[in-house]
């Protein structure tokens, strides 16, 4: 199990982030998607701009991350330094661990303007696939502390880290592909982790749903906080209304748009699908229920 944790941990990311970014963006080529959109190369273009900017900032970020936590493990700081627990259950457990402190940080990118003016640079794709993984300032980099804060109260080591990167990976692509999920995943391994049709719905225009669905490993978060909606996925409109111009989605306007005053516009009414959770365990979508809301 060590040796098969080691080759795991040892993978190079970026070569694997390349091939699982080629594998979704072929199959969104090929296939039916919910979203017909034309110029995609120039829309990935676009979006990978933003990764070698991200790859440059992610090595300083990087660095200093390794090397907080490798010093706080050497003062045995955190709770599992005091818990007698199999590696591999803290390994699981950690994971899970630095999943919810991501959603914490995630709700706070929405929530403190400073940093929703960094994060919106993600959201701000009207036509969304699988490169608006690409997609977000560099300077949200500089908010990835929470690691180290999850590293410091759990006890958490760089190996425990890096899985969760890994894991983390497969995830966010998938999530952002432009491919019709099966509704049935919802309603299985959706339960408890995030499915792509889930996603999505943070996406979405309305920031009744755009501020929702912020978990991204295991979904239970946003059960559990009450921050979980649901909408089919034909039915979203991607993005943000304050950049649906198409100057607004070039690179240079992207990059500097988190320093210029944008009010947040949402729509004045949305179709809402109401998930309402029963005693018994059941879930009933309610799809013909309306909703209005005054903005």
């Amino acid at each position: 199990m060590h040796n098969f944790f080691q080759k795991l941990i040892n993978l190079d990311q970026n070569l694997l982030t390349i091939i699982l970014i080629t594998v979704f963006y072929t199959v969104e080529q090929i296939f039916k998607t919910p979203h017909q959109f034309k110029k995609r190369g120039i829309h990935l273009l676009n979006n990978f701009v933003f990764e070698i900017l991200f790859v440059i900032v992610f090595f300083f970020v990087a660095s200093f991350q390794v090397w907080s936590i490798r010093e706080l493990n050497s003062y045995h700081l955190g709770l599992f330094y005091f818990l007698k627990i199999p590696y591999v259950a803290k390994v699981i457990i950690g994971v899970a661990c630095f999943d919810l402190f991501a959603y914490w940080t995630h709700c706070l990118s929405h929530k403190v303007p400073l940093i929703w003016r960094l994060h919106r640079v993600h959201h701000s794709d009207t036509t969304m696939d699988s490169s608006t993984y690409f997609r977000g300032h560099p300077l949200e980099l500089t908010f990835a502390a929470t690691n180290i804060i999850g590293a410091f109260v759990f006890g958490l080591d760089i190996n425990i880290l890096t899985l969760y990167f890994l894991i983390l990976l497969p995830f966010q692509i998938a999530e952002h592909s432009n491919i019709e999920f099966p509704e049935w995943l919802n309603n299985t391994v959706g339960f408890i982790f995030t499915t792509p049709n889930m996603h999505k719905i943070h996406h979405h225009k309305d920031q009744e749903y755009t501020d929702s669905n912020y978990a991204d490993i295991f979904i239970i978060w946003d059960r559990l906080f009450g921050t979980y909606t649901y909408v089919p996925v034909k039915q979203i409109p991607y993005g943000l209304d304050e950049f649906d111009d198409k100057k607004k989605q070039t690179f240079w306007y992207l990059i500097k748009s988190p320093f210029l005053k944008m009010d947040r516009i949402s729509g004045a009414s949305e179709t809402r699908v109401i998930v309402m959770k029963f005693s018994d365990g059941k879930t009933e979508n309610n799809k013909n229920q309306h909703v209005n809301r005054d903005r």
